[in-house]
């Protein structure tokens, strides 16, 4: 059976002229839709429920879960500091749902993959920080907002040994692509940073406790059907998620 992946959208709550303006709307890239199914998974876009035994029940019918980027960020209250740059940031409805979905996945231990704004939204439900904008905050001569296309390859990261990424891409380094102005700060005390960039951003994190809860700061879903190690974190992922008892 192939594993039902359930995919966050983001959400326009009725003020941005892009994306349908006044009315309300969901919007999602279609690569990630791409990536999950051409590798072996039904995805299934999740509506951004507010009621959360309805979330409970929700995550009871996927087999694991994909937090997707956003270009709006997570607002800094939401890890105990004032907004100090000029940024949009994303809606609170997204932000309430995906913040309660990291925790009940946890819980459940359904198979959890963020990508970019989905692993610092990782991070922060678990009790970590961001810094909010890397150039105004990180002394590192690296830009980390690539000015060519997601689909080049920007820089290499170093992998941790002995997490579970090491243990994906059987690698010690890789290179990614880089699309992001902010970053983790302080890493949650449950999770671990498991690969680094060489200014010492960090561009992966995972939790030791569950058997697949993997946040990564780049993005795969521009670069798996040309570059293998990217292919893998698809893979493994859609691996842990055929194993879920959705009965547990």
């Amino acid at each position: 059976m192939k594993p039902i992946i359930g995919v966050t959208p983001d959400f326009n709550a009725g003020d941005r002229k892009e994306w349908g303006g006044r009315e309300p709307t969901y919007f999602l890239g279609a690569r990630y839709v791409r990536a999950i199914e051409e590798l072996g998974g039904v995805p299934l876009v999740l509506p951004l429920l507010a009621d959360r035994a309805t979330r409970r029940r929700l995550l009871q019918q996927i087999d694991g879960l994909l937090l997707t980027g956003s270009g709006p960020d997570l607002p800094p209250s939401l890890y105990g500091e004032r907004q100090r740059y000029p940024f949009r940031t994303v809606s609170e409805r997204r932000a309430n749902f995906e913040l309660d979905m990291v925790h009940l996945a946890q819980q459940a231990d359904v198979p959890l993959l963020g990508i970019c704004g989905g692993m610092q939204t990782m991070n922060v439900a678990c009790g970590g920080s961001l810094f909010q904008d890397i150039a105004s905050q990180v002394s590192t001569s690296r830009t980390h907002r690539q000015h060519n296309r997601a689909t080049n390859l920007s820089h290499a990261v170093t992998v941790e040994p002995g997490s579970l990424l090491r243990r994906i891409v059987r690698s010690v380094s890789m290179r990614v692509n880089s699309s992001h102005h902010q970053s983790v700060k302080a890493v949650a005390p449950s999770l671990i940073a498991s690969a680094l960039a060489p200014d010492g951003i960090v561009e992966a994190i995972e939790s030791p406790a569950h058997r697949f809860f993997l946040g990564i700061q780049w993005h795969p879903e521009f670069l798996f059907d040309r570059h293998p190690l990217q292919r893998r974190l698809f893979e493994a992922f859609l691996r842990a998620a055929r194993a879920t008892d959705r009965g547990a």
